[in-house]
């Protein structure tokens, strides 16, 4: 079955940058659009980025530039480089991928705070 474990929370002080890895099992990962989704207490889901099977990438304004998705197809890993964190970032950090409905890691919690 799909299996999605994501890596690399913790906390960091504003301004700093953390690297967040997912591992994908049980898909033909390399055929897949990825995506890193987080959620605040209280609020909803929301996407941060995404990468398709080719390397597209697509980012909401709230992360532009300061976030980089990226994919290693040989590891099955997809990728999330977050730079210049915010208090506002403080969420926890889910690794996606759709195939026959939304498939979810256990997420990784990301704290931003001085």
């Amino acid at each position: 079955q799909v299996q999605l474990v994501e890596s690399g929370g913790g906390l960091v002080q504003p301004g700093g940058s953390l690297r967040l890895s997912c591992v994908a099992s049980g898909i033909m990962f390399r055929i897949y659009a990825m995506g890193w989704y987080r959620q605040a207490p209280g609020k909803q889901r929301e996407l941060v980025a995404a990468i398709s099977s080719g390397g597209s990438t697509n980012y909401p304004d709230s992360v532009k530039g300061r976030f980089t998705i990226s994919r290693d197809n040989a590891k099955n890993t997809v990728y999330l480089q977050m730079n210049s964190l915010k208090p506002e970032d403080t969420a926890v950090y889910y690794c996606n991928v759709k195939l026959l409905g939304d498939h979810w890691g256990q997420g990784t919690q990301v704290t931003v705070s001085s």
